[in-house]
């Protein structure tokens, strides 16, 4: 018995191989999977917190700590509402600018995809505001994790389930998908984000580039990280479906 399957009669010579060749491939494609969920766990506050001290951040005290880091322009402030994003219920409204900058380019994508805005429930949060059920671990104090409301609408609780989780597997975030109250839970990795952001700012202001498939990229999420469309992406490719796979070479449209 292996992983819970019985396997009966005997396996030789070619089969044999063709087993062991099956089994290798299913493990290869499952891997980059591993620990890309928003459940949270363990490993996800060791990695939010070991970027945090990467980044040499202060896990602020008080409200006073708070606003001297804001007079030295370590965070930044917010507006309470824009056409985009609205801040609700949020005490400090405050963020390092990497998180700024996600939360201004989700926001607008989000009310493009599901035509409402997205709701911010807390940004930076000193240790001595904290509610009670806060980790003692939390990178709130940092000012590098934002929580975002759950919508009631399944249609986009499945798209922003889905960014996050590609953003998540970018390698620029963690996302923990909270009960009580429901929201998301989201942990920006600052150098990492601007790093990516740089990087699609470039792909979606030139023209004429390629762009090589990673396992786990669909063109959907090749689309939406490149600037352009899925429809361009099978025009400029002559792609009759939405089939690809890691290794191809795509061509990518120039955004107008």
């Amino acid at each position: 018995m292996c992983g819970g399957m019985t396997v009966r009669g005997s396996v030789t010579g070619d089969n044999a191989v063709k087993l062991v060749l099956t089994f290798s491939l299913l493990v290869a494609a499952a891997a980059p999977l591993a620990g890309q969920s928003l459940r949270g766990s363990t490993a996800s506050l060791d990695r939010q917190n070991r970027v945090a001290r990467q980044n040499d951040f202060t896990y602020l005290n008080t409200p006073a700590q708070l606003a001297r880091f804001v007079d030295a322009g370590y965070l930044v402030e917010l507006p309470r509402a824009t056409r985009d994003y609205e801040l609700h219920g949020v005490g400090f409204p405050y963020a390092r600018p990497e998180v700024a900058l996600f939360i201004t380019r989700l926001a607008a994508q989000y009310r493009g995809a599901c035509g409402e805005q997205l709701v911010v429930t807390s940004l930076t949060r000193p240790k001595s505001r904290q509610p009670r059920n806060a980790s003692p671990r939390s990178v709130h104090p940092t000012g590098m994790a934002v929580d975002l409301r759950r919508s009631n609408r399944p249609a986009c609780r499945k798209w922003l389930e889905a960014v996050l989780l590609d953003l998540e597997g970018e390698g620029v975030l963690e996302a923990l998908r909270e009960r009580r109250p429901p929201h998301y839970h989201v942990a920006v990795f600052p150098k990492r984000y601007a790093s990516y952001v740089e990087t699609v700012q470039l792909a979606s202001s030139s023209g004429g580039r390629d762009y090589r498939v990673r396992r786990g990229d669909s063109l959907w999420t090749i689309a939406r990280r490149l600037g352009t469309t899925v429809s361009d992406l099978r025009t400029a490719n002559d792609l009759a479906g939405s089939r690809i796979y890691p290794g191809q070479t795509l061509a990518v449209p120039e955004t107008p």
